[in-house]
C-alpha cells in the first residue's frame, strides 16, 4: 500500500466513525422536552465534527502533496541543441579556394596574417575585403613563403614573417585604381584595363617581419606609404639624409634576405612587396582572379 492510499484509509475511518455515531444519536430519541432539546445540539455538533474532519484530511492530502520531494527536471543529453560552429571560410573566400587558392595558415600557421584591406588602415582609409580574412595565394608561392620563414627561423628564431596583402581579386583591383587615378599615387597601383597586378594572379605577397610578440620591426615607413622613403634603390641616401634609420635598413635587408634566397623577386618602389615570378610569366601561365 502506499504513502496516499493509506492515508485515503485514515480519512475513511474516521468519517465512518462519525457517521454511525450520527445514527445512533438519531435512534436514540428522548420524550422530554430537554432531551429532545439536547438531541438536536448532538446533531448540530455531530455535524460541525464532521466537516471538521473532512477539512482535516484534505489539508492532510495538501501537506502530503507539499512533504513530496521535488524530482528535479532533467533534459536529456541527446535533446540539447547546441549552436552551430561559424563555417571557417565566408563564400568569397569559397570561391578563392574552388579558383585553386590556398590559405597560408593551412600550410604553415607560424606565419602571421594581418590583411590591412581588411581593415579601415590602408591608404584609401575604409574596408576593401569585407568578406576576405584569410592570405590566399598560388600553391607554389605558399611552399616558397614556408622556405623563407624557415630561413628566418635559423637566423633569428623569435621573429616570423607577417603578411600585409596577398591574393587580390581584380574588382578590388578596380576600386583601388579609381582611387588614385589623377593623383601623384597612380603609379603605386597597376592600371587592371592595361594590365594586370601580380596580386591578381595570387602570385604576390605584401609582407615584413614581426617579433615574438607580433609587432612588426621597423622598416622605415609604412605599408603601402607612396614616397622616396619606400623605395628600395636609394637606401643609403635614405640613411644619409635621416628619412629612414640605419636599423630600419638593416631590418629591411634581412627581409629581402630571407625572400630573396627562397625565389621571391623584389619591387624597387615597395620594399614590403614581392613576386612569386615575373609578371611576363605570370601572364602566360596564370590565371586571372576576375571575382
Amino acid at each position: 500500500m502506499t504513502y496516499e492510499e493509506e492515508g485515503d484509509d485514515k480519512m475513511m475511518s474516521i468519517l465512518d466513525t462519525f457517521l454511525k455515531q450520527s445514527r445512533r444519536d438519531k435512534t436514540h430519541e428522548v420524550e422530554t422536552h430537554n432531551f429532545a432539546s439536547l438531541q438536536i445540539t448532538l446533531h448540530d455538533m455531530s455535524a460541525a465534527v464532521w466537516g471538521l474532519a473532512i477539512t482535516i484530511a484534505i489539508l492532510g492530502t495538501s501537506c502530503q502533496g507539499l512533504s513530496k520531494k521535488q524530482e528535479p527536471q532533467i533534459t536529456p543529453s541527446d535533446t540539447i541543441i547546441s549552436e552551430p560552429e561559424p563555417p571557417k571560410y565566408t563564400e568569397f573566400e569559397e570561391q578563392l579556394i574552388d579558383f585553386g587558392l590556398v590559405d597560408i595558415a593551412e600550410i604553415d600557421s607560424t606565419i602571421g596574417v594581418e590583411l590591412v584591406y581588411a581593415t579601415p588602415d590602408n591608404f584609401l582609409g575604409h574596408v576593401l575585403y569585407p568578406d576576405l580574412h584569410h592570405a590566399f595565394m598560388i600553391p607554389a608561392m605558399a611552399q616558397k613563403l614556408v622556405k623563407a620563414q624557415q630561413r628566418l627561423k635559423a637566423i633569428h628564431p623569435d621573429l616570423s614573417l607577417l603578411i600585409y596583402d596577398a591574393a587580390r581579386p581584380l574588382s578590388i583591383q578596380r576600386e583601388m585604381w579609381e582611387s588614385v587615378k589623377g593623383t601623384p599615387n597612380i603609379s603605386f597601383v597597376a592600371n587592371p584595363a592595361k594590365g594586370r597586378g601580380m596580386h591578381n594572379y595570387g602570385a604576390a605577397v605584401d609582407i615584413t617581419i614581426m617579433d615574438s610578440t607580433g609587432k612588426p620591426l621597423p622598416m622605415g615607413s609604412k605599408h603601402d606609404y607612396f614616397g622616396p622613403e619606400a623605395r628600395i634603390d636609394h637606401e643609403a641616401e635614405l640613411v644619409a639624409n635621416g628619412l629612414i634609420t640605419s636599423e630600419e635598413l638593416e631590418n629591411r635587408k634581412l627581409l629581402r634576405r630571407v625572400m630573396t634566397e627562397s625565389g621571391f623577386i623584389t619591387c624597387v618602389s615597395e620594399w614590403w612587396h614581392f613576386n612569386h615570378i615575373p609578371s611576363i610569366r605570370a601572364k602566360e601561365e596564370l590565371k586571372i582572379i576576375d571575382f
